[in-house]
């Protein structure tokens, strides 16, 4: 019963698990983090910054990279910081490669300095939420913006395995997203051989009580940006259900936390990006809003799908 994904990770040895759509994304991966080093794996953490990693560590890689570890400089919203802190009270290496967010060009040549650097064979983004998985035709995108960008820039890669995956379906109604989109999206993948399985991250293993420590930890130290993606799945993991809100920041909206949020939807992330649309207008981007800019107008012009609520 053991699903692709993980027997196509049967070879890998030094992996990278980055947060491809920036924020708390990188939480989500950290279940992850937890069973490929109990399997033996040497891994590794990075995340796509919405902070000032350039004023927090003077420790460049690459164009767009940073390493933030016990010596960099604290400062205002900077989940990745805490999160050092939290892998160094766990007796786990603490340090998490940081990057800033930029066009598809200058990140990809921040990856390739860490692959060099790390050695690293194989590279899992990772999605808090599943709008990573939007192609352009949607009615509407949720804030795909920084999980494209990461997305794109990966694809270029060469000479290690690319993967990606989602943890938290529904949660980004609250953006917009609709899911009838995103699972017909995947059935595509599923028919072309891009889809690798899904499994349950669940309270009582090791791998979900770290990210649920993990949330808690940041929560405490952030309290004033709690995420909402990273707080949603948690509260189901746990066995929340329905309209619950463990940060105020979605008071006055109806929420629907439910088990779903809980499941890895796991992709091969090549088969992702040919899917994607906009992908030639954004491949050779220099900077972020040259991202944004060819996504909104490709959006503009698509051929949109309708809006569908899932008929259950």
């Amino acid at each position: 019963m053991q699903i692709p994904f993980f027997r196509a990770l049967e070879d890998s040895q030094r992996i990278l698990i980055a947060g491809c759509g920036g924020g708390f994304d990188i939480v989500s991966g950290l279940p992850l983090h937890v069973f490929l080093r109990n399997a033996g794996k040497n891994v590794f953490l990075a995340n796509l910054s919405f902070a000032r990693v350039d004023l927090a560590s003077r420790k460049k890689i690459g164009p767009a990279g940073r390493l933030v570890d016990l010596d960099s400089r604290m400062q205002g919203y900077f989940p990745e910081r805490h999160l050092v802190d939290w892998l160094a009270a766990r007796g786990c290496e603490p340090k998490v490669f940081a990057f800033e967010k930029t066009g598809v060009r200058p990140l990809r040549q921040s990856y390739e300095a860490l692959v060099t650097l790390l050695k690293v064979d194989t590279i899992i983004l990772v999605d808090g939420g599943t709008d990573s998985l939007m192609k352009g035709d949607e009615a509407a995108l949720g804030t795909i913006e920084e999980d494209a960008l990461s997305i794109a820039a990966v694809h270029q890669l060469e000479g290690v395995r690319k993967f990606l995956v989602c943890l938290g379906f529904g949660v980004d109604h609250y953006h917009g997203v609709c899911h009838h989109s995103f699972l017909e999206n995947t059935a595509e993948l599923i028919r072309s051989g891009g889809y690798l399985g899904c499994v349950s991250v669940s309270p009582g293993t090791p791998e979900g009580d770290a990210l649920l420590d993990a949330v808690d930890y940041l929560n405490e130290r952030q309290p004033n940006s709690k995420s909402i993606v990273a707080n949603s799945i948690a509260s189901a993991i746990r066995g929340g259900f329905g309209n619950r809100h463990d940060t105020e920041r979605t008071r006055g909206t109806e929420l629907f936390i439910n088990a779903l949020m809980a499941l890895y939807w796991c992709y091969d992330l090549a088969a992702v990006a040919r899917g994607m649309g906009f992908y030639e207008a954004i491949a050779g981007s220099e900077k972020f809003h040259e991202v944004e800019n060819a996504i909104r107008i490709h959006h503009a012009y698509a051929d949109k799908r309708d809006w569908k609520n899932l008929p259950l």
